[in-house]
């Protein structure tokens, strides 16, 4: 069984390929984020002005930070976020805590792009007059696996990952070779083998998090779901489906081994509410405080820097999502395919069959927004 560890990464680096370069929709889900963030940390610091003893040092991570400027994005947004509320009550915790930052991903992420960042980062916010003394720290691991000391974080937040899967799901064979992920075309068997799948590894995501954070932690979770109880009644996997085609098309002209193609099977899922709910009660260790759903288009980069005349351009649009599919799926590609594989090539079509989508309806992600709190243990 292939496990994510061996070949889950981003493209690294800061070139035109890279993820750094091609993560818009990710952070146009951050900001989608920031009400939950900043309603957790309230509560949370609400929480500690209740308190006699206030932490002299408070320990935070982003699971799944990628290789990207995201990331500090994020990180700045919390910093801020923290100083403007303990700013209104130094009386009361007579001092600003500390800040341990840890930033999690796979080993095989580029930790060097992301410490050069944090470098840039921590240079910024000197010079911004940041009040809040911080140390960041890599974490390279899967976040299945247990993370953190015991009783020790206070607050996480994980953007765009865990709809990946820890492994491509037992079982599946060749029984979607049609497909390359979950469609509408796909068999009961392959779809109830994907959301067993998640079951299992919310499931541990959730009791690793519990044993590492604090009673009263705070968690915040954007990742990608769906509307509809059945995975297959609606295809809302279409940027996957159109990539799939795309290597079907390459497999007809015998550019790529169809029996290479017949056994690639993207380990991603996106769950509905009621099964996030469902699966957070069945642990049982966090509280729901909030869950809800937004949009988030395909295209979400395209407007902040394509669109400057106000005329829609399917393929410029298309294109741009063509480089954040291949941001983070070339890697997968090759650890599949190998060297026959022309990932130029693949996403030029992906390209083309994005902007015939586009010219039909400009399609959005569905992303799920999760707020919870650790219980007492």
């Amino acid at each position: 069984m292939t496990h994510v560890k061996q070949f889950f990464h981003m493209n690294g680096g800061d070139g035109e390929t890279s993820y750094a370069k091609n993560s818009g929709p990710p952070k146009v889900v951050i900001s989608k984020s920031w009400p939950l963030i900043d309603e957790a940390l309230k509560n949370m610091f609400a929480e500690y002005n209740n308190k006699i003893v206030f932490p002299k040092c408070m320990r935070m991570a982003d699971l799944g930070c990628a290789s990207g400027p995201n990331t500090f994005f994020l990180i700045s947004h919390v910093m801020d976020t923290i100083e403007d509320l303990l700013s209104k009550d130094l009386e009361k915790t007579h001092h600003l805590p500390q800040l341990q930052l840890f930033l999690n991903d796979l080993p095989d992420n580029d930790f060097n792009q992301v410490f050069r960042l944090a470098s840039s980062f921590k240079e910024d916010r000197k010079e911004g007059n940041n009040k809040l003394n911080f140390f960041i720290y890599g974490v390279p691991a899967s976040f299945y696996d247990a993370l953190f000391p015991k009783n020790t974080l206070h607050f996480a937040y994980s953007s765009f990952s865990v709809h990946w899967l820890s492994q491509v799901p037992e079982g599946l064979g060749t029984n979607n070779k049609e497909n390359i992920c979950i469609s509408i075309n796909s068999s009961p068997q392959v779809w109830e083998a994907y959301a067993s799948q998640f079951q299992k590894d919310f499931s541990k995501f959730l009791r690793m998090r519990a044993e590492e954070f604090i009673s009263g932690g705070r968690m915040v979770l954007a990742f990608v779901g769906r509307t509809s109880a059945n995975p297959c009644c609606e295809d809302e996997f279409k940027l996957l489906t159109l990539l799939g085609e795309a290597l079907s098309e390459m497999a007809a002209q015998g550019l790529v081994k169809e029996e290479d193609l017949h056994s690639f099977n993207v380990p991603i899922y996106a769950p509905c509410l009621r099964e996030v709910e469902t699966i957070i009660s069945g642990e049982g260790s966090f509280s729901l405080d909030k869950m809800e759903i937004v949009r988030v288009p395909y295209d979400a980069t395209y407007d902040e820097g394509n669109n400057n005349d106000g005329v829609f351009d399917n393929y410029k649009s298309a294109k741009v999502v063509a480089g954040n599919v291949r941001s983070f799926m070339e890697p997968k590609l090759a650890f599949h395919f190998g060297t026959s594989i022309n990932v130029g090539d693949v996403f030029k079509i992906y390209a083309n069959k994005m902007a015939d989508q586009f010219s039909e309806e400009r399609t959005n992600y569905t992303v799920i927004l999760v707020s919870l709190t650790r219980k007492s243990a």
